[in-house]
């Protein structure tokens, strides 16, 4: 299980502790803002493990996903749900299905999330992406997030060119050629930005990489002024262009808490929520490797699993330990010492 890899983050934190004789709840707030870490929990929408160069991958380039696994730890087996509200529920409550889940689009009201225990430990909690979860404009705070830039809140229509968003409580239509992964995507870094002289929870459930296939900014045919894909699933030759804009994307917060003088006391988790969709085909050196999203097997549940806190997980590290998305709620908690 992940919190059983993360023993070595565990020991290392209990190491400083003790031999620097301080304990966390005893120090100014100068030396707990410095003991504290934030966490960045960063989750790909229908991306399998197959998409990442660092897990073998070889149909797309996603060298800040490299680098991000290079300087942490990569675990090899790590599995969701094969679908996407269902991870949600058991990633933000750190229980199985069984538990709580009771219908699609929901996180029921009487849950709580990594988000509420953190807050009310003293994080200032933000989520940005996509929330598909109910509770109209009052769910991401009664869950535990101060601060939302969110789409599917209400189900409104377009996520990519000129979206209809949610943001603290406000309906936000962008017309002028905006792209909703960028709009989430900048929510957060202003975030992070805002309050990094304090512990603080980022939650990016990326709008990247679900359907509709459809280009990026990045693309070659990028249109501002398009409406969005006309067909559900638009077309998969662009799927490539969506993973290599998602990894700018975690470039971009990775870079964001750099520039923000908190990259080293912030443990950054990506993950996907299932695995990718069809009819995505996706290459391991000469394998086909196809989408499977919505089964429960290998190519619906497995997902890449990476985390990178500098100073505290040894760079490098691979871990063919089992994982799940109950495992992440427990280790935040641990690496936050509650």
């Amino acid at each position: 299980m992940f919190i059983q890899s993360f023993n070595q983050l565990a020991c290392t934190i209990a190491i400083v502790l003790l031999f620097s004789g301080i304990s966390i709840s005893s120090t100014s707030a100068q030396e707990n803002r410095e003991q504290t870490p934030n966490i960045v929990m960063i989750m790909a929408d229908d991306l399998g493990y197959e998409c990442l160069n660092c897990y073998g991958g070889t149909s797309y380039e996603t060298p800040n996903l490299n680098r991000l696994a290079q300087g942490g730890i990569r675990f090899n087996h790590c599995y969701s749900q094969p679908l996407c509200t269902p991870t949600r529920v058991q990633l933000m409550t750190g229980q199985y299905n069984v538990r709580n889940y009771e219908r699609f689009g929901l996180l029921p009201s009487s849950q709580l999330t990594f988000g509420n225990l953190l807050r009310s430990n003293g994080y200032a909690t933000c989520i940005a992406g996509k929330w598909q979860l109910g509770g109209s404009f009052d769910g991401p705070g009664r869950f535990g997030f101060d601060e939302y830039c969110l789409w599917q809140l209400n189900r409104r229509p377009e996520r990519f060119p000129n979206p209809g968003l949610e943001i603290n409580g406000e309906l936000a239509d962008f017309t002028n050629g905006e792209y909703g992964p960028d709009v989430c995507c900048n929510f957060a870094c202003d975030f992070i930005r805002k309050n990094s002289d304090k512990p603080f929870l980022v939650y990016y459930p990326m709008i990247l990489t679900h359907c509709p296939f459809c280009p990026t900014p990045d693309s070659a045919d990028w249109d501002p002024a398009s409406e969005g894909s006309p067909t559900y699933k638009g077309d998969a030759k662009y799927f490539g262009d969506m993973v290599a804009y998602m990894d700018k994307l975690v470039g971009r917060i990775d870079q964001t808490l750099d520039e923000a003088g908190v990259r080293e006391n912030t443990l950054v988790m990506f993950i996907g929520d299932n695995g990718t969709d069809r009819p995505v085909v996706s290459m391991i050196g000469d394998a086909e490797v196809a989408g499977d999203k919505n089964k429960t097997t290998d190519g619906g549940t497995r997902v890449p699993c990476i985390a990178s806190w500098p100073g505290t997980i040894p760079s490098g590290q691979v871990s063919d330990e089992l994982v799940d998305t109950t495992d992440f709620l427990p280790t935040m908690l641990e690496a936050a010492g509650l």
